[in-house]
């Protein structure tokens, strides 16, 4: 496997990548992951099977840090045949172009994940280009990196119907990013609420999540300040960091809303996220450019019920009642259907148990590390013929 983006960078790519590979090996088999490095943090140090590749901050990302070429160079130069049966790449920057390199270097088939839905936010980031050209860009470039590779994993039937629509030929497999088991350990919701200085009784709504513009986090914001008309002691959480954080502050400001937001920063996944999750009433999520939605799930297996918008990847995840409330893209609605979970807390309650057995059986690592390794193997099998007579 080879990313652009890895743990300490704490987003869904890193998680799906985790998630995937721990599972993998847990079944046997021998995963390699080629990553950046970031700057040393207290207490993160890698297991012995990633690769850390010399790299450079990027400008306008200050969170990413963009492998070095060179540094890659070396390290592909140092591979032979034999070394790898399969490349699977998980992002579209330096890492696309050195896991395509890798492949054919060894002869081997390459997989790409396409866990971003790049068209819904490069205008973001690249806000010197007019919208329509920074679609148009994100299209042409996805269709013909998905062209690419030979096989193309799409975490949700949507997102594989949108790169269908981008005219990508390429099979795609639907596999979803599995929960693992970690993630339905109970967290300390009393002791979260606690450490920040949140009355037991206090409703609170949780958003976690990379603190980008594609969260749509504004859409939450906006929401509050019609729930609080009617639950004037409301207190939205916001967990992660991101681009959008200081205009997310100013919005609040702004709306008046100081006492009825909390920026968090990032939290720990392996305790903290639990205990925030458990701490919180109701999970609220507006992103429309999800290819999946983990946090839905891992709100979900702590038996926290859900209030979201289905579109794109959360379509595929939402269920009616099944741990979930859908809302219309509309701010009232949406205020509504938070307003029905705080009233009712026998509704909120049996939702979000339907949502911890419906994650269980339904979004387990195991199951979705099968199929990824079904792909795996019939891609392999159709293309040995082809690898052996290219060594021939």
């Amino acid at each position: 496997m080879i990313s652009d983006v890895y743990f300490p960078r704490v987003n869904g790519v890193s998680t799906s990548i985790r998630t995937f590979a721990e599972s993998l090996r847990d079944q046997g088999h021998v995963v390699h992951l080629i990553a950046p490095q970031y700057p040393s943090q207290p207490g993160i140090s890698d297991a012995s099977w990633i690769t850390r590749i010399d790299a450079r901050k990027i400008v306008f990302d200050p969170e990413d840090y963009l492998m070095k070429w060179s540094a890659l160079q070396t390290y592909i130069d140092s591979l032979h045949p034999g070394d790898y049966d399969l490349v699977h790449i998980h992002t579209p920057f330096v890492a696309h172009y050195a896991g395509l390199k890798i492949g054919k270097r060894l002869q081997v088939p390459v997989v790409e994940t396409y866990h971003t839905f790049f068209e819904d936010y490069m205008h973001h980031y690249l806000p010197w280009v007019p919208r329509k050209w920074a679609v148009k860009i994100a299209r042409a470039v996805s269709r013909k990196q998905c062209e690419q590779v030979d096989t193309v994993v799409s975490p949700s039937a949507q997102m594989r119907a949108v790169l269908q629509q981008y005219g990508v030929t390429t099979p795609i497999t639907v596999i979803p990013t599995g929960l693992d088991a970690s993630r339905f350990v109970p967290g300390d919701g009393a002791a979260f609420r606690q450490t920040y200085g949140i009355p037991a009784q206090r409703p609170l709504l949780m958003f976690v999540g990379r603190v980008a513009y594609e969260k749509n986090i504004q859409f939450l914001l906006e929401m509050l300040s019609l729930v609080i008309q009617d639950h004037p002691e409301v207190l939205l959480v916001i967990t992660g960091e991101g681009p959008a954080e200081a205009m997310l502050k100013k919005m609040a400001r702004d709306k008046g809303l100081q006492s009825h937001v909390m920026f968090l920063g990032y939290l720990d996944r392996a305790v903290g996220l639990n205990a925030a999750y458990q701490a919180a009433d109701i999970f609220v999520f507006a992103s429309k450019s999800e290819t999946q939605g983990l946090v839905l799930l891992e709100a979900m297996a702590q038996s926290t019920p859900v209030v979201a918008i289905a579109e794109l990847g959360t379509a595929s995840i939402l269920r009616q009642e099944q741990g979930a409330l859908i809302a219309q893209d509309d701010e009232l609605h949406f205020a509504e259907q938070v307003q029905t979970l705080l009233i009712d807390h026998q509704l909120r309650e049996r939702i979000g148990m339907q949502g911890k057995r419906y994650v269980a059986q339904v979004w387990s690592s195991d199951a979705q590390a099968n199929k990824l390794v079904a792909c795996y193997e019939r891609l392999i099998m159709t293309q040995m013929p082809v690898a052996a007579s290219a060594i021939a």
